[in-house]
């Protein structure tokens, strides 16, 4: 049995998850799946254009892991460019440093800590909000519901 995979540092939850070619129906469509460490990987070296060893100290994982991660993300992301798929990000073992918040009013979309609460939406002050990272499963780590990032959330 391998080591257990330890919670890799991922800035904030993707904008989106979802992504499908335009002009085709999604039914009979493959899908590929990408965690979102494999996400924040192409983030951070095709994006922001750090080298392996700054984007795996930002992730905290070592360089050969985030070599083998961008890898992966990079092969899936081919394959479903060439042969049309649908794109969902989703899953991996992943700990926000920054929550990603969407208002349910007027749909701007703004970063806050992650343990924020009490926020309202700095466009049109509603407090009626979207806490995109627990669409992602995170919060469990935080709030006592689980194992956490070596113990627990920063």
């Amino acid at each position: 049995m391998g080591r257990p995979e330890i919670h890799r540092n991922v800035s904030s939850p993707p904008p989106f998850s979802r992504f499908k070619p335009a002009g085709v129906r999604g039914t009979g469509l493959g899908v590929t799946t990408l965690t979102l460490d494999e996400y924040e990987a192409l983030r951070l070296a095709d994006y922001e254009g750090l080298d392996h060893a700054g984007a795996a100290e930002r992730m905290d994982i070592s360089r050969p892991t985030f070599t083998r991660l961008i890898a992966r993300a990079r092969r899936k992301l081919t394959e479903l460019l060439v042969d049309g798929k649908i794109l969902v990000i989703e899953g991996g073992q992943v700990h926000f440093s920054e929550n990603l918040m969407r208002c349910l009013e007027c749909d701007t979309r703004f970063n806050t800590p992650i343990s924020g609460r009490g926020l309202a939406c700095p466009e049109c002050g509603s407090e009626s909000l979207e806490d995109l990272a627990a669409m992602f499963g995170h919060g469990r780590c935080c709030r006592g519901g689980g194992g956490g990032r070596r113990g627990g959330c920063k």
